[in-house]
Parts: C-alpha cells; structure tokens; sequence
C-alpha cells in the first residue's frame, strides 16, 4: 500500500502544478481578451486568432483543471445520502463510484476522442475561420484531461481503499452548498 499512496502522492502534485498552471491561464485570458478589445476599439483591428485562442484556453483550464478540482474534493456531487452517512460510508460511495463511473467514463471518453485528435494532427487541420489557429492542439486537450482525470480518480480511489483499510486517513468532509 505504500508504493501506491506514493504513486498516488505523484498523481496528486501532477494534478495540483497543472491546476494551478490552469489559473494562470485564467488570468491570461482575461488578458488577451481585454488586450484584443483594446486593439478592436482603438486600432480597428481584430484577429479571429485573438477569439479563437481564448476558447482553447478556457478548454485547457477546464479540462486539465478537472483533475486538480476532483484532488480538492471540490467537483460537483449529487448529494442524495452523502451528507447523511459515516465516514467509512463515505470512503465505500467514493470507492465504489470512481471504480463503476468516474474511472471507466473518462478511459473511455480518452479513447473515443483519441481518433479525432488524430486525424485532426495528421490532417494538420486550421480553423477555418481567417487568421484561426491549428485546431489539434485543442483536440489533444479533451484526451489529455479525460487521461489525467482518470489518472487523479486512481489516485482518490487508492487514498480511499488505504482510508478502507485504516492505513490513511481520508478527509470525507462535505459541505451541502446553501442554495
């Protein structure tokens, strides 16, 4: 269980760099869109390059930022029973819904977008907007967050079978939202 809390330990700070990467580029988009009205009002000038890499950012943030989110315990949760139950009841319906849902759902949504990433890099596809970008970059993004989505529910599900098994403790706080 050791060597898999320390695989699980690698996954998490992968996740935790590239959500926080994922911020950053939050702060860049605002940039580059406040940057492109700037040039629009002032300079009657616009590229579609400008719209268009705001969109592949927001893809990135979401996508990649989705494994840091799940790490914090903070995705969203169909509260039914959750909020109502034990602990070690807690650790069980995380246990069981990242074997049965989260897990084998991203795996596959990874493998169904692969082709459609490939073909788009080996078409060397662009936007057919003027002045658009190459499209596969952003198509690399939807396998890449499914891959590390997955990757991060591994991770919780390793840190939820040593919470089973007494070798960890797994924080299973949850706050119900106030609406």
């Amino acid at each position: 269980m050791r060597l898999l809390l320390r695989f699980s330990g690698l996954i998490d700070r992968l996740s935790e760099v590239l959500g926080k990467f994922s911020g950053y580029l939050v702060l860049a988009c605002c940039l580059i869109s406040a940057g492109n009205a700037f040039i629009r009002y002032m300079f009657n000038y616009s590229s579609n390059g400008w719209l268009e890499i705001q969109w592949y950012l927001f893809a990135f943030i979401v996508l990649i930022g989705a494994s840091h989110t799940l790490r914090l315990n903070e995705h969203v949760r169909v509260d039914l029973i959750y909020g109502a139950v034990s602990d070690r009841t807690r650790l069980w319906i995380d246990t069981l819904g990242l074997i049965i849902f989260l897990i084998p759902a991203c795996l596959y949504l990874a493998w169904l977008s692969w082709p459609f990433f490939s073909l788009s890099f080996q078409q060397g596809e662009m936007s057919s907007n003027a002045g658009g970008l190459l499209r596969w970059p952003v198509k690399l993004v939807i396998v890449a967050g499914f891959v590390l989505l997955a990757l991060q529910g591994l991770s919780e599900l390793i840190k939820r079978i040593a919470g089973l098994t007494g070798t960890l403790e797994v924080d299973t706080t949850y706050e119900k939202p106030l609406q």
